[in-house]
This record gives C-alpha cells, structure tokens and sequence, in this order.
C-alpha cells in the first residue's frame, strides 16, 4: 500500500529534484493550451480498447473547450499507440513528455500502466489510468485510477454469483495476463468465503485460439456456470466453441468484456444472458450518460463502451484537479489535488483516495439480443 500523498509526495518530489531536476515545480502547461498526454493500443489485438480510451477522452475535451475550456486554456489532446506492449508503452510516455503535457491519461491495459508509471513518477507528473486494473498500477504516489481493481472485480463476482444460487463455477484465464489472474486469484479466494465451489480452473496463455480442450474438460465437471477473468476476443472464441463440444452453461466475466459484442458481429445468440462487471451501460437512463452516449454516437457513429467513459472521466478528472489548482498548476499541485476533488462521471459519482483509487459503486450488465442491459 502506499504512503499517504501521497504524504510522502513532498518528500519524493525533493529527492527527485536533488538527483535530476526533471519536472520539479515546472508550471504543468504548455502556452495557450494543456496538453493531455494518452498512451494506449490502437492497434494489435487490444486496439478496441485503447481506440475507446482515445475518442471517450476527445469528446471530454470537445466537451470542455466548447465550454471556455480550463482556467482559460484549451485543452490539446495527444495520443500515443503503445501496441499493448510495455517496452513501446514507455517509448510513446517519453515521446509524449517531450511535447509539452499537464497531465496523462493512460496506459490502457495494466502491463503498459505499470511500466509506464515507474517512468511518470520521475517527472512527478499526474497519471490517470482509464483502465489499468491491476494493483500495481497505482503503487506510485501520482498514479491514480478512473476503473476498478483487479481484486474487486474478483471479489465481487464471486459474491454475485453465489447470491444468485450458483454452487459449482468452473473458470477459465490466460495465465500470461496479470489482469486475468489477478482476478481469478481474488475470485477464488473469496470463493471459499460465499460457499462457491471450484469445479474447474483452466488455464490457457495469451494468443491462444483453441479452448475445446479446456471446455471438454469443463463438461466432464459438475459445474454450473463458467466464470472467464479474459478479455472480449477470448470471450467470444469461448462462447463460440462451446457449443461444438456441448458446453452450455451460464457465463460469468470482468471488464475485459466490453467489446465482446462488436468481436461477436452482434450475434449474440452463444451468449445470451451473460454477465459481467462494469462501470458504465451506455443503454442507462441517468441524464450525464445520456449525453456522452449522444455525443459520441455524433462523432463516432458507434455506440460508446466502458473504456471510452474511463477515458472520458479520466479527462474529467483531470480537468477538475485543474481547477483545484487554481492559478498554480504544477506537477506536484495536480497531484495533491486529486484526493479534493469529486468527479460526477458516467461510471459513476466519485473521489479518490490517497492510494490512488476511486470511491465509486460496481454494475453488472447482462447481454441480452445484441446489446448490453443493465442488471
């Protein structure tokens, strides 16, 4: 866990200013504009995700220029393609850096998150990840987060499922991803702890395309429902070959979800009453989601997913850390700010923690006829 602020920020902004005088008490601005600095895919296999985080954070600024923007200033988005790859993640901060930004939103995916903040923490410059799960991704005192923890994703669903009087759960995750088991590990814990069994627990690495094994396994098992802590293309591959070897049981997931729909071409026939964990349906009534979904329907002609509204809270946020600094906006400042600040989003009213972690309720959505519902 780390230190509050971050009280140690003080202290850690010195030592960095002591040993290499990068960032320390720089005004966080860039001439007439702040420029907002995102690194995330969009391309490769995650690009659906990081292509979100992308047009979710420039309908924020759209949003907020037309508004007169930010203590005066317009808001500049520059965004970076890390190919969901770590060593490119830290390639696509620095390269950021040196134009200019007031603060990051990014990385996308977790690995890229992390690596990227053991570098952002050096400029002591605020970061904001739309998306990064794992815990790690807040362990530096700048780093802050808009989605849920790995561990409460686990958690919740273990508990989910179990209120909903399911006893045998088999599960299926990629053990190359820090992600997946991080939340298998926590839902297997927690597992113990609600009555659930674990029927099953298959593994399969990252990459892979072929999951009859795993399923076939899965049949020969008394297991109700199949929890899968994966991201959406493996979802769907699942849901696919699981009826050519005679799996048909309820399934259960996390955030990695979003977007199994569109990897699906809208048949959803397979999945039909899935659920999984999530901070944002664009189909809700609330009047702010509404809006979002509006807008970016306008100018993307889609319909938003989870990972646009992290990045559109995201920008959010750092917009009223902004404000929180009043004429002084630096580095340091934006930091210390986000523990002050509340942020009305579409996933949902919320403050930060010292540890970098928002305050703010979980959804499930069920996958119902083509679209996401909220439960």
């Amino acid at each position: 866990m780390k230190k509050s602020f971050k009280a140690s920020l003080a202290i850690l902004a010195a030592t960095m200013c002591a040993a290499s005088l990068v960032g320390c008490g720089d005004k966080a601005t860039s001439g007439d504009v702040y420029k907002i600095g995102g690194i995330g895919p969009l391309t490769g296999d995650a690009s659906s995700y990081g292509i979100s985080v992308k047009q979710g954070s420039q309908v924020a600024i759209d949003e907020i220029n037309a508004a007169g923007g930010v203590n005066g200033k317009k808001l500049e988005l520059v965004f970076e393609d890390d190919v969901n790859d770590a060593e490119k993640a830290v390639s696509a901060y620095n390269k950021i850096m040196d134009q200019g930004i007031t603060a990051l939103v990014g990385a996308v995916t977790s690995g890229c998150s992390i690596a990227v903040s053991d570098e952002s923490v050096k400029d002591g410059i605020l970061q904001i990840t739309p998306s990064g799960s794992a815990q790690e991704c807040t362990k530096q005192p700048n780093s802050f987060r808009i989605c849920f923890t790995d561990p409460l994703q686990g958690q919740t669903m273990a508990k989910y499922i179990a209120d909903n009087g399911y006893k045998n759960v088999a599960i299926i995750y990629d053990v190359a991803s820090d992600y997946s088991k991080g939340i298998k590990e926590a839902f297997v814990a927690e597992a113990g702890n609600v009555g659930l069994n674990i029927a099953a627990e298959e593994s399969f690495t990252s990459g892979d395309i072929d999951f009859k094994t795993q399923l076939t396994k899965i049949k020969g098992t008394n297991a109700d429902c199949i929890f899968l802590p994966i991201y959406y293309a493996e979802v769907a591959a699942i849901s696919e070959q699981a009826t050519t070897v005679g799996v048909s049981l309820p399934y259960f997931g996390a955030d990695g979800w979003d977007g199994v729909i569109d990897q699906l071409g809208g048949d959803t026939t397979n999945i039909n009453g899935a659920i999984f964990l999530t901070p944002f349906v664009a189909t809700s009534d609330k009047e702010n989601v509404k809006a979002f979904v509006a807008a970016y329907e306008k100018a993307y002609n889609a319909t938003p997913d989870q990972f646009a509204a992290d990045g559109y809270d995201a920008v959010y946020a750092i917009k009223a850390a902004i404000e929180a600094c009043g004429s002084d906006v630096t580095n340091e400042n934006l930091v210390a700010a986000m523990t002050k600040i509340e942020v009305k989003g579409v996933t949902g009213d919320m403050t930060f923690t010292a540890e970098g972690e928002p305050n703010k309720s979980a959804l499930v959505a069920m996958i119902q006829d083509g679209q996401y519902v909220a439960k």
